[in-house]
């Protein structure tokens, strides 16, 4: 017998305010998305490794080290998890920085 269970996409949002994090993981939810939600770049670094995650969703402007590190560091140890940049900046050199580290959009 065949086993039809759906299987939810995980995510792993990283986002540091509260308020467009909530939103962000209500509405994906609704969705039918399985979203984890951590509001640093050192947290991320903690769960990428430990967890299935087929989608990252990260914002630029986190405390500490910010998200473009942690992309530039997920790329050079080789992780090829998809990611999508969800960013307040709206410069084309921040948008052509986040693709030139390994964004996938």
């Amino acid at each position: 017998m065949t086993d039809h269970t759906s299987h939810a996409v995980r995510l792993l949002l990283v986002e540091d305010d509260a308020m467009i994090g909530e939103a962000i993981r209500a509405g994906l939810k609704r969705e039918g998305f399985a979203v984890d939600w951590v509001h640093d770049a050192a947290s991320a670094a903690q769960a990428l490794p430990n967890e299935p995650f087929e989608l990252l969703l990260l914002d630029l402007g986190l405390p500490g080290s910010d998200g473009l590190q942690l992309l530039k560091t997920l790329r050079g140890r080789g992780v090829s998890l998809p990611v999508l940049i969800i960013t307040a900046r709206d410069a084309v050199s921040d948008r052509v920085a986040g693709l030139d580290a390994g964004a996938d959009d």
